[in-house]
């Protein structure tokens, strides 16, 4: 009875551990904290290193994930439209490996180079960064606004409101949150909740 108790006690520690990893993390108007991941080409990269940008399209996404394949056309379109006016898309895979295999490092390389990722896709190995800014789900987004005091979080949620199908999207959340930014106007909708797959945490 008392190693059951024990069992249980542990367990609970471990729910509540695991369950404030994904809901703690940033808020919108809050400052990021400067990260180094390793990139699919190898090398590091950081924050600081995008000198030239005005913001930052974080978005917290992997291989496996029906719904981080679903959104990957219009991730990259993102980057597309948004990197040459200072809003590269950054994104980044925080799921254990040993838990996913198809989301290794070795497997972000190949995806990246298979898809033409015109964007840097770097592995968070220790999930340290995800936990920092409260990452839930692939794939979530933080929008970041480069201030004087550094990278200020603007909005967090999802891409759109369509996960299924780009064609019948009626509010493009990230769209409209980088415009504002670019045309110095409010942002509409600064939060909604991220739907996709939730992120595989080491045990």
């Amino acid at each position: 009875m008392k190693k059951s108790v024990q069992i249980l006690a542990v367990a609970l520690v471990a729910i509540t551990f695991l369950t404030s990893a994904a809901t703690n993390g940033y808020k919108v108007g809050d400052t990021v904290k400067d990260f180094s991941l390793k990139n699919v080409d190898g090398k590091m990269m950081s924050l600081k290193d995008n000198t030239n940008a005005k913001g930052a399209i974080v978005i917290f996404t992997c291989n496996h994930c029906p719904y981080a394949k679903a959104y990957e056309q219009r991730v990259m379109n993102l980057d597309k439209m948004y990197r040459s006016k200072g809003f590269p898309v950054i994104a980044i895979n925080p799921n254990d490996p040993v838990a996913v295999p198809d989301d290794s490092y070795d497997n972000m390389v190949k995806n990246a180079r298979q898809k033409g990722y015109t964007f840097p896709y770097l592995f968070d190995e220790t999930q340290q960064v995800a936990r920092q800014f409260g990452a839930a789900r692939t794939p979530h987004v933080y929008v970041l606004n480069k201030t004087d005091k550094g990278y200020e979080v603007a909005y967090i949620g999802a891409i759109d409101d369509n996960t299924e199908d780009a064609g019948a999207v009626q509010h493009k959340y990230v769209e409209d949150a980088v415009n504002a930014l670019l045309n110095g106007k409010t942002i509409p909708v600064t939060e909604t909740k991220a739907v996709g797959c939730t992120i595989k945490w080491k045990s």
